[in-house]
């Protein structure tokens, strides 16, 4: 697939170069930065990269969604650098992580372990009403109306009552010139909606290296019903249930994702 973008992805290296090296995915509205605290917590043994994905954060934009496309891009530019030397882990959430599942499919050279974080390669429509929501919450807002950030946070205070979403969602929200825009391409966000929670077929691909795959126990992203999809595309599969946690696990559960991470990505073998 010849995958093309507006600008190239941006990332962010966090650590020296210790040797051992991985890659951080985020999910839909997230950017590279959400997993700062979770690279800080492996340092110094490991060596992170934070990836912006395309149409999120300082990356650029395509003309439609499509995570193979996704994933060829992001591989581009790992072979162009962070991985210029030899293959990485890669790490990823929700809609992260099915990039990075597909990355690992499509490009097994490049990934040496696999962390699958509260997702599964299987449709999740049901997912898609809340997300269609925060979309329609986020487009409606009236930019041009905003003399400071505060007043997209009131105005936002009625739709997404959460005030943890709330500023999750606001990180997107960028200062330029008088006025704001929106850092995501909201357009195509919302637009594509249905096949973000949509997993494609990857016919007969399997990735052979080891998975560790995290979910969350208040989270519905991940049930026992996936389990036979995630164990066919990746046989060498241990899966693990993070207590207490919802499906933004990293963020609700850091300490307890850090030594998750430690324990399999310094494993032998």
């Amino acid at each position: 697939m010849n995958a093309q973008i507006s600008r190239p992805i941006h990332s962010a290296v966090v650590g020296d170069d210790s040797g051992h090296r991985v890659v951080f995915l985020h999910g839909l509205f997230g950017r590279g930065k959400n997993f700062t605290t979770i690279a800080s917590g492996l340092r110094p043994e490991l060596q992170s990269l934070l990836v912006d994905l395309p149409n999120h954060g300082q990356s650029g934009w395509t003309e439609s969604f499509d995570y193979a496309e996704m994933a060829d891009l992001v591989a581009a530019h790992l072979r162009a650098g962070f991985a210029a030397e030899g293959p990485v882990d890669v790490v990823g959430h929700s809609m992260g992580g099915k990039v990075a599942m597909i990355l690992a499919l499509r490009h097994p050279d490049l990934v040496r372990r696999l962390v699958v974080v509260d997702i599964a390669p299987v449709a999740r429509t049901s997912s898609g009403t809340d997300f269609r929501h925060l979309l329609g919450a986020l487009a409606a807002l009236d930019l041009g109306s905003l003399e400071k950030r505060t007043d997209a946070a009131e105005a936002l205070r009625g739709p997404i009552p959460n005030g943890t979403v709330r500023g999750f969602l606001l990180q997107n929200l960028k200062r330029e010139g008088d006025g704001f825009r929106w850092e995501p391409n909201l357009g195509l966000l919302r637009s594509e909606l249905d096949t973000i929670m949509d997993f494609p077929d990857q016919g007969d691909r399997t990735f052979p290296g080891p998975v560790l795959w995290i979910d969350g126990e208040r989270s519905d992203y991940v049930t026992d019903a996936d389990e036979s999809a995630m164990r066919r595309l990746f046989p060498r599969t241990r899966r693990t249930t993070v207590r207490g946690a919802g499906h933004w696990v990293h963020a609700e559960a850091p300490d307890v994702v850090v030594a998750a991470l430690r324990a399999f990505l310094l494993a032998g073998g």
